[in-house]
């Protein structure tokens, strides 16, 4: 039996297609300690046939960290959720949202919430293999079919199945007419659904996705359910994760400065290109740096900051140092709108 004491899903960052790889879970890490984090969707045929390593490599520090999977033959499944578990991971995920055309003709993603014993054999297949949680991601519908009842039911027959965990995107998918963005952004939010699931199945751990920007949205959810999970928000606004450890696992260490962020990175950006990096060939410096360009939103400077982090010359140096030039460049900006702010003053 899996023994190690982790902490619970009240805050987890959703898995995001050719955003979340091991680099930037690194980064957002250095952020929250105890959120969970969410690999990209490995599909089952790139581990039966293709990189294991490559697709399943992670950082030690990530913990804890959960691999999704997508695929829907339940030996695939089987033989990807024990390889998933020996290399460490915390947790293994089923795909049941993902709209997008690819995912259909591999009939997985949302085309699963049609076959909802498909998925409970899926997940039962998983868990005869593993110690480890397996969880299953899901929308509330697929195309006009959008009915509480008919989430409910799927919810109700996968849980037979043995699974205790069900992160529902509160969106319906929509299969054809709308790209994965507008899936994402189109379909109504309905928030009620999961608060209802949670009332019906008590026991069940219910995990809120879609839609959630701020500190405030999550506080009102976490009246309702078990867990948030939190996607564009978190990649393209990180340093918002900052107060979760506190906040939402009471944990009084102190958090990290951007600088200190940054600082941090250096030498893994460093470590990475050397094990990686085959003389250019291979990993480059944009491959970490593109997803720290969100750091500073919000603060003055943080447009100069993106665009030195942006520059293709500046990035061809391989050095990681170009972190720290962005962030002085950043405090120039800053001192010159300060000066403003005092030229007004006084003419005040």
């Amino acid at each position: 039996m899996n023994t190690k004491v982790l902490p619970p899903r009240r805050v987890s960052v959703a898995p995001m297609l050719d955003w979340t790889d091991r680099h930037c879970r690194q980064f957002h890490r250095h952020i929250t300690r105890n959120s969970w984090l969410y690999t990209e969707m490995v599909t089952t045929g790139s581990l039966l046939h293709g990189d294991v390593q490559r697709h399943l490599e992670f950082n030690p520090g990530e913990h804890p960290v959960a691999l999704q999977l997508g695929g829907s033959e339940l030996t695939d499944l089987a033989h990807a959720a024990k390889l998933g578990e020996q290399w460490g991971y915390d947790e293994i995920n089923l795909n049941c949202g993902c709209p997008s055309e690819r995912v259909q003709k591999g009939a997985f993603g949302a085309c699963l919430m049609a076959e909802p014993q498909l998925v409970a054999d899926s997940v039962k297949a998983m868990k005869d293999v593993v110690s480890i949680d397996v969880t299953v991601k899901h929308r509330i519908g697929i195309n006009e079919v959008d009915s509480y009842e008919f989430m409910r039911d799927f919810v109700g027959t996968v849980a037979d199945a043995g699974c205790k965990t069900f992160i529902v995107h509160a969106r319906n998918a929509i299969l054809k007419g709308l790209s994965p963005r507008e899936n994402r952004e189109i379909p109504p939010l309905k928030y009620d659904y999961a608060y209802r699931l949670k009332k019906e199945f008590p026991a069940l751990e219910i995990i809120l996705n879609g839609g959630i920007k701020t500190l405030d949205d999550m506080d009102l959810h976490l009246h309702h359910v078990d867990g948030v999970m939190i996607g564009r928000e978190a990649y393209h606004n990180p340093y918002f994760m900052a107060s979760f450890d506190e906040r939402y696992y009471g944990d009084s260490t102190p958090v990290k400065s951007r600088e200190e962020i940054l600082q941090h990175m250096i030498p893994y950006i460093y470590q990475q290109l050397e094990l990686y990096g085959n003389a250019g060939k291979g990993l480059r410096l944009n491959t970490v740096i593109r997803h720290m360009l969100g750091l500073m939103m919000g603060l003055v400077g943080a447009r100069v900051f993106r665009q030195i982090l942006s520059d293709s010359k500046r990035l061809a140096s391989g050095k990681p140092e170009l972190l720290l030039e962005a962030a002085l460049a950043m405090q120039s900006v800053t001192a010159f709108d300060r000066s403003l702010e005092t030229q007004a003053s006084v003419a005040a």
